[in-house]
């Protein structure tokens, strides 16, 4: 699957031009590169901001198949819509969101709930997900 996923909010915490701190996005990204998912950084930043982004992913393991483009779909549209099967992002109507005022002034994705519903929609493993849930639990994240 292609996974579109947004960068402020969704990744890090708000802090945008910074790179904000991580919201537990770094263990579910890895587990969807290890199941074979394309991420797709999906993002408004651009120049600089988008750079620090992507050194984001590189510096926390997490492969990235593009950045603000899905190649696969110019061979058959000029839409410059990020075409992918799942887009997780803290703007998205009913992405799930937490807000924690000692980490940031605005709610950001809520992970473990994400994982939740990744394993519902047999998007990871049902083993890969409890694994995952188990280790928010033990770091007080779930």
């Amino acid at each position: 699957m292609y996974i579109a996923i947004d960068f402020d909010g969704t990744c890090v915490t708000h802090e945008y031009p910074k790179v904000g701190e991580d919201v537990g996005a770094v263990p579910v990204l890895q587990a969807l590169n290890r199941a074979g998912h394309k991420i797709i950084l999906n993002t408004m930043r651009s120049g600089k901001e988008l750079e620090d982004a992507k050194n984001w992913f590189i510096r926390n393991n997490v492969g990235l198949y593009s950045a603000n483009e899905n190649p696969t779909q110019k061979s058959w549209t000029d839409s410059p819509k990020v075409y992918a099967h799942v887009y997780i992002d803290d703007a998205a109507l009913g992405c799930p969101l937490k807000y924690e005022p000692h980490k940031s002034n605005r709610p950001f994705v809520n992970w473990p709930d994400v994982v939740r519903y990744l394993s519902a929609s047999n998007v990871l493993e049902f083993t890969v997900c409890d694994k995952l849930l188990r280790e928010y639990r033990e770091n007080g994240q779930a």
